[in-house]
């Protein structure tokens, strides 16, 4: 079992770092916002893999593999969701304001949209589908219970990746911005 987990951390940890739209949309808050925005929906993100976690725990993301329709549904909301941000962030676009007087979303509504667009994104309930089961043995017991713990350790070692992310892409903005520290 430790050698299973070993290579589950391995993968997972591949799989974070691997260029992606979280990543992206991350090292963007990041780079205009500041460590504490990008770090903020970075959590949210992560907090966001617990709807899939225990979606697949359950054996309801096999649904999304099921029906096209309820797969379609779900990344047609994701799509109108993003779409929804990047008009408000055409809305909101200005000069960039580099010092504390910089007004931005609050942490609340940076975590909100870091899980929104998590949990709206069919491709992740897809991927806990299809990844999670390959670290699990029915030998090993419930496997309900045993994926579970595996997607608390995918979110803990995202959450520990996405913020390392964060933290440098805040620095790089706040560098290049002039932004205090």
């Amino acid at each position: 079992m430790t050698t299973t987990l070993l290579l589950f951390l391995g993968a997972s940890a591949a799989l974070t770092i691997a260029p992606g739209p979280d990543n992206l949309f991350i090292i963007t808050q990041g780079v205009s916002r500041g460590r504490r925005a990008a770090v903020v929906t970075a959590w949210g993100m992560c907090a966001g893999n617990s709807v899939h976690t225990l979606a697949a725990a359950a054996g309801i993301s096999a649904l999304f593999y099921s029906s096209a329709a309820a797969f379609h549904a779900v990344k047609y909301l994701g799509a109108a969701y993003l779409i929804w941000l990047a008009l408000k962030a055409v809305r909101e676009r200005g000069p960039v304001k580099a010092g504390p007087t910089a007004i931005g979303p609050t942490d609340a509504a940076l975590f909100r949209r870091g899980f929104i667009m998590n949990v709206l994104n069919p491709k992740v309930a897809l991927f806990f589908l299809a990844f999670l089961p390959q670290f699990t043995s029915r030998e090993a017991g419930n496997v309900g219970l045993q994926m579970l713990g595996l997607g608390l350790l995918f979110m803990a070692q995202a959450t520990v990746i996405f913020t390392i992310i964060g933290f440098f892409s805040g620095t790089v903005g706040n560098r290049l911005l002039g932004r205090p520290r």
